[in-house]
């Protein structure tokens, strides 16, 4: 039986990543390719649904109801480099048995290390912003409880992350999975009776330049950012460790990545197809009507008063559009916690239990939120600003995510020779490092100029 050398990194490490889950999943030795990809099948649905979160909602409808088709390009891309980092991000998870806050922190000194924890807090907050808003928007629409009201209840959600830390890792998959599913049918239904030019939506599949043009742009960087999202690349490190394997073995090790990677790429073809389905709904809906900007009242509002062509009982697409822009927030909720936790333990070494870290997060998220609140008096268009404007961010603080994950999964006295990244793998990586790195530095340019 042929086994692994040790990794230079693993003594570094503080203790296993979220070591309440770490290899607590058991996996068949000899199952079926089936019976196996179901048993791996789970941290990617958790990490998809960061890819479906609020922020993507408002920056993909938003997106639509704009520039019409021309942006789902850049859904396109954003998935394709979602799923290439996301295979680096688990591999390096189960091949070395440390998370990327972890083999950052190995390879940097104290103040780096507090300097990128604090970089990497500021984007969970950005992320937690989103789900906030999205969070009272949902509210408000359900059962018509005044913004400032719904952004204070948000902070409850505690509550609910305490609930669902005691069914078990593994039942938490399954809700987030059947919830996605349900996201899915839904928007794929109201696409359908929407109407929508079909042969405009496949053209927007090919780039085009005026995505370079101003406007277009920094909505694009904002689907960037929520498409892409930094902080997954940390979790997805972390909650592939929680399939019970055998390290020593490396070919059962192989069949792990081998797995992971599967259920990765299937979660993040279903998110892509959401995002593009809200894109669409966006553009089939608000695309050179001159009136409303694709927000999600204007949206709730259109399935409310039945304004979709051949739709069947309206009102209760809009109660289930509500409902799943709840849902979704309240998925994120999961995920941006264990996140928090995971780059607090792996970049300074402080643990909390997960009820007080979420308190903290929401708790810091929602000041920005209550302050634009109170001065643009709910005003939709200064609540859409703000949550495109945090999406942007994610897309700023991405390549301080990318570059390390790069490094290390390139390296072979990291990974080791079978794991180390194929060439192809690392030049790719490195492109669009750079090429979202410039984009960064373009908006952040345009930003400076307009002010």
């Amino acid at each position: 039986m042929k086994k692994t050398k040790p990794h230079k990194l693993i003594k570094y490490a503080n203790g296993p990543s979220l070591e309440e889950i770490n290899s607590t999943v058991a996996v068949p030795k000899n199952g079926s390719f089936w019976r196996t990809l179901a048993a791996f099948s789970g941290p990617g649905a958790l990490v998809a649904v960061g890819y479906m979160d609020p922020g993507n909602w408002v920056t993909s409808i938003g997106g639509g109801a704009q520039y019409g088709y021309l942006l789902i390009s850049v859904i396109l891309i954003s998935s394709l480099i979602a799923m290439l980092l996301q295979y680096m991000a688990a591999k390096l998870g189960i091949v070395t048995r440390m998370d990327l806050a972890q083999a950052t922190r190995a390879h940097t000194g104290k103040t780096l290390g507090v300097i990128l924890w604090l970089s990497t807090e500021a984007a969970i907050c950005a992320t937690d912003i989103a789900e906030v808003i999205g969070g009272a928007i949902a509210l408000q629409l359900l059962f018509h409880i005044p913004l400032v009201v719904g952004v204070s209840l948000t902070v409850l959600d505690v509550l609910l992350l305490l609930l669902l830390t005691k069914l078990g890792f593994r039942k938490i998959e399954a809700i987030v999975i059947t919830l996605i599913s349900v996201i899915l049918l839904v928007f794929l239904y109201e696409v359908i009776i929407s109407n929508p030019n079909i042969a405009a939506m496949f053209a927007g599949f090919v780039p085009k330049p005026e995505i370079l043009h101003t406007g277009q742009l920094t909505m694009a960087l904002g689907i960037v950012g929520a498409t892409v999202m930094p902080h997954n690349l940390y979790l997805h490190s972390s909650i592939a460790q929680s399939r019970n394997i055998n390290h020593d073995n490396e070919n059962e090790v192989a069949r792990a990545v081998k797995f992971a990677t599967w259920d990765s790429n299937i979660q993040l073809s279903g998110a892509f197809i959401i995002n593009c389905l809200l894109l669409v709904l966006g553009a089939a809906l608000f695309f050179g009507h001159g009136e409303g900007l694709g927000t999600f009242t204007s949206l709730f509002n259109a399935l409310q008063n039945n304004q979709l062509a051949g739709a069947v009982a309206s009102p209760v697409l809009s109660i289930l559009f509500a409902v799943a822009l709840l849902a979704s927030g309240q998925n994120s909720t999961i995920t941006g916690t264990l996140t928090g936790q995971i780059v607090m333990e792996g970049y300074i070494h402080m643990k909390m239990p997960l009820w007080a870290r979420r308190l903290i997060t929401r708790l810091i998220s929602v000041i920005p939120v209550l302050a634009c609140t109170i001065i643009y008096h709910g005003e939709e268009s200064a609540m859409d600003r703000l949550l495109v404007n945090s999406q942007v961010f994610l897309s700023v603080a991405l390549p301080i995510s990318m570059i390390p994950l790069t490094l290390f999964t390139s390296s072979k006295k990291i990974m080791g020779e079978r794991f180390v990244n194929k060439r192809w793998v690392t030049l790719v990586a490195w492109l669009c490092t750079i090429v979202l790195t410039y984009l960064n530095l373009r908006i952040v340019w345009q930003f400076i100029t307009s002010l």
